[in-house]
């Protein structure tokens, strides 16, 4: 079956446009409420926890939700703004029916989205969504008044997930005489992360921290980089931590600044495991750098290529029983930790590994050598098939011809939003960005 509203990870789209509008967004709440009563495992009545990232539109469609929620008979419980992982765990450690984040992820401020997690704190199963679906377009039928939903507020939220994401770090360590500046993106990790470092020890400077409903990703967090890694050289901090606006992805940066993606930290926790556990196989995707496959394979260590998202990660990792994968976006799963990719708990991960070997971030993972990788995105019509455009196709098979089996060249529509992505790996950085403009300056686009 084909998706008509949900993407790789839920809905999304640009405010006041379908689907992200006050009325579908009700109407999603209240299908989702006609099918947790449905699948309902617990007695009682069906309870779910919405939790948002900080923007602006996250006030109406909390209420829309609410509201759609509550006319199927399902009680609901308010967070306020909290990760994304942290509705993931919170929902499996309450016993509740599902947890429902409003967000748009790295997206700015005017995108915003809604996605689902199952009461063991994992992503829905297809056929859930698809039911979802079918019930959307249908009319709202509200439960009698003494069958409605209530709704209150989870007001520890923040200090219940504090306390987790610091349990998994190791009790023999702490982060004691480390400088760590730690970049928020204006996002859903501002009121958590901070407090998380600084109560391990370590003495934190904060960027990022000041949400005003529209500022979220703006010129800061996982996908803007450079503040980061001016702040950690001016203060002479050890190390930089990012994360996106709703605190699933991780990036990093060293003393001097230098950048470290999902693909270079993917490697070193798995090296880290290597030295106390085994490592059966790790999961990345189609956009995983050649050079990290290649550092796994000198390791002994399995390897697969997913589609793009971490969706599709979890899926793999879950059919063959490995516990590490990830995305170079910055998304890292480990499942011996939390259910779902989570980036307070990516860095504590890297930061134990730290501790462990006594080591710094750039000297435990001096080895691996990433391969030149342009990635270029071009926004198209939605929709839009590059697969039945000749002049792409035409110009990738002279690319690939010329690269000569010394690179790669992948193209994917984004899943989350109308952009056609071009990425090439190859040897030579300029030959790679060449090629990839090439190939894309085939591609309609809409800017």
């Amino acid at each position: 079956m084909k998706r008509r509203y949900f993407g790789t990870d839920g809905v999304r789209g640009k405010v006041g446009q379908l689907p992200i509008t006050p009325d579908f967004v009700m109407r999603l709440g209240y299908a989702a409420g006609k099918v947790l009563t449905r699948t309902n495992l617990t007695s009682g009545t069906p309870v779910v926890l919405i939790g948002k990232d900080t923007r602006i539109s996250g006030y109406m469609l909390e209420a829309a939700l609410q509201a759609g929620l509550s006319s199927a008979g399902v009680d609901v419980m308010l967070s306020g703004p909290v990760p994304t992982p942290a509705v993931a765990y919170l929902t499996r450690a309450l016993r509740l029916s599902a947890g429902i984040v409003i967000s748009a992820s790295h997206n700015p401020y005017h995108d915003n989205g809604i996605k689902f997690f199952s009461a063991s704190g994992n992503k829905l199963p297809d056929d859930l969504e698809f039911e979802m679906e079918s019930l959307i377009d249908k009319p709202m039928e509200c439960a009698p008044s003494e069958s409605l939903g209530k709704a209150g507020r989870l007001d520890d939220a923040r200090g219940r997930y504090i306390e987790f994401c610091k349990s998994t770090f190791p009790t023999d360590y702490d982060l004691r005489g480390m400088k760590i500046v730690v970049d928020c993106a204006n996002g859903a990790g501002y009121c958590v992360a901070p407090y998380v470092f600084h109560e391990l020890g370590a003495e934190v400077i904060t960027i990022g921290t000041d949400p005003d409903g529209m500022n979220i990703n703006l010129n800061c967090g996982a996908t803007s980089m450079d503040t980061l890694s001016k702040t950690v050289v001016e203060n002479s901090a050890d190390l930089g931590i990012a994360l996106d606006g709703d605190a699933d992805r991780l990036m990093m940066v060293d003393a001097t600044g230098k950048v470290y993606n999902g693909d270079q930290l993917l490697y070193l926790i798995a090296k880290d495991r290597l030295s106390f556990s085994d490592v059966k196989g790790v999961a990345g995707t189609l956009m995983t750098n050649m050079a990290v496959e290649v550092a796994f394979r000198e390791r002994h260590i399995g390897f697969g290529r997913a589609d793009v998202g971490d969706r599709y990660v979890l899926e793999m990792m879950k059919e063959k029983g490995w516990l590490l994968g990830g995305e170079g976006s910055g998304h890292i799963i480990c499942l011996d930790k939390h259910t779902t990719g989570d980036g307070i708990i990516s860095a504590l991960q890297v930061l134990s590994a730290l501790r462990r070997h006594k080591t710094s971030l750039p000297a435990f993972i001096e080895e691996l050598k990433l391969f030149p990788q342009t990635l270029v995105n071009v926004r198209v019509t939605p929709g839009f098939n590059w697969k039945a455009n000749q002049e792409i196709l035409s110009e990738k098979e002279k690319v690939e011809a010329e690269l000569g089996g010394r690179g790669r060249v992948l193209i994917r529509a984004s899943g989350t939003e109308p952009l056609i992505r071009f990425m090439v790996e190859a040897e030579d950085a300029g030959m790679a960005e060449a090629m990839a403009q090439r190939i894309a300056s085939k591609c309609p686009s809409t800017d």
